[in-house]
């Protein structure tokens, strides 16, 4: 696990720096490694989308939602990611279980 977390650091520094092509890439690594390391499937989420591919942060903010259900984070970000493909009732949808959510864990 330590391998993939020095991988994800790697992919954060690129990010920093705006180098989302190379985050990106670290990021993958770190998935591939790791399938289920949910801070790796946002920050490939991020990169993407920042890096303009929405079809491929769209897959990763997917996957990110599938292994944290109930992070409220997760749907916001999904949510972001529908409103600019111009998927706007899913966009509205995770917006919504966000809010839930949010709202839940305020009780």
């Amino acid at each position: 696990m330590s391998d993939v977390r020095a991988i994800y650091q790697e992919g954060m520094a690129h990010f920093v720096e705006a180098r989302y092509a190379e985050a990106a890439a670290c990021y993958r690594r770190a998935v591939e490694a790791d399938p289920d390391y949910a801070l790796a499937w946002n920050g490939l989420a991020m990169a993407l989308q920042r890096d303009g591919d929405l079809d491929g942060a769209l897959e990763a903010a997917k996957r990110l939602v599938e292994l944290e259900p109930d992070e409220a984070l997760a749907h916001t970000s999904l949510s972001i990611i529908y409103q600019q493909k111009g998927m706007i009732p899913e966009a509205e949808d995770e917006r919504a279980i966000a809010m839930r959510l949010q709202m839940e864990a305020q009780r």
